[in-house]
């Protein structure tokens, strides 16, 4: 069972001894890493979602928690009037609580464009290093990566950085999903929680800026796509389209 009083502490703000973080001078680096990752974690979902609110099994999923564990943690955000969450009707960020969680995806991002682009790391192997790295990199560890890199606006997958003032561009929602067979569509980003997917994608050459055809209507749960600048065909699980936002 989770201690109230652990549970307490990691999510108070607590910035040093006697003293306490108030909202509007609240940093992402006065939270604990637990709380950083529910804050990132709601607004990975939604984002992906297409704005919907998070749900608390969603939550508890990614962050491998049990489902009440997340639904406490969630109340006592509230509390710092980080999230709105209501019975029934899931849970979005507040104001604060969505410019930390930004704080929190801009130094995630900028990480794996660094670890991939710098260090060599291919595209499915980034993201859990910089899960652990997001937590301990300073605010001018994060802007030395982003001026070496060129001030990047897409990570490997095609993600969007935001700015370092909490700008983010809208690349859409559209999926392959809604893919017209015969349509070229252009591939923008491709989310990174299916590694094998990425590598998959990769050995076919299929990455952010790719345009592909899907060629024919699913078949017992397949489509066939065909990159457009070589004709290679490749099969993809329908249940895989909607990871993958395209532009038409």
């Amino acid at each position: 069972m989770t201690n109230p009083c652990w549970m307490n502490r990691w999510l108070s703000g607590k910035t040093a001894p006697g003293q306490w973080a108030t909202i509007s001078d609240m940093h992402i680096s006065d939270l604990p890493d637990k709380t950083q990752d529910y804050l990132k974690t709601i607004w990975d979902i939604t984002d992906r979602n297409g704005g919907q609110p998070a749900t608390l099994g969603e939550i508890a999923e990614i962050l491998e928690q049990k489902t009440p564990t997340a639904s406490e943690a969630i109340k006592r955000l509230a509390t710092r009037d980080l999230v709105h969450h209501e019975r029934y009707s899931g849970v979005t960020l507040t104001a604060t609580g969505r410019a930390l969680a930004l704080e929190m995806v801009r130094r995630h991002r900028l990480l794996e464009t660094f670890l991939h682009d710098v260090l060599g790391y291919t595209w499915d192997e980034v993201h859990e290093d910089a899960d652990l790295l997001e937590h301990a990199a300073s605010d001018r560890l994060i802007a030395r990566i982003d001026a070496h890199l060129g001030h990047p606006r897409r990570d490997p997958h095609g993600d969007p950085i935001p700015t370092a003032e909490g700008l983010i561009d809208d690349l859409g929602h559209t999926t392959l999903a809604t893919a017209v067979p015969g349509t070229t569509v252009t591939i923008t980003r491709v989310q990174d929680i299916d590694p094998e997917l990425l590598r998959y994608l990769a050995e076919h050459d299929v990455v952010p800026g790719s345009r592909i055809i899907i060629a024919r209507e699913p078949f017992a749960g397949i489509v066939e796509a065909v990159v457009e600048d070589t004709g290679q065909r490749f099969p993809l699980a329908v249940t895989q389209l909607p990871l993958i936002t395209v532009q038409v």
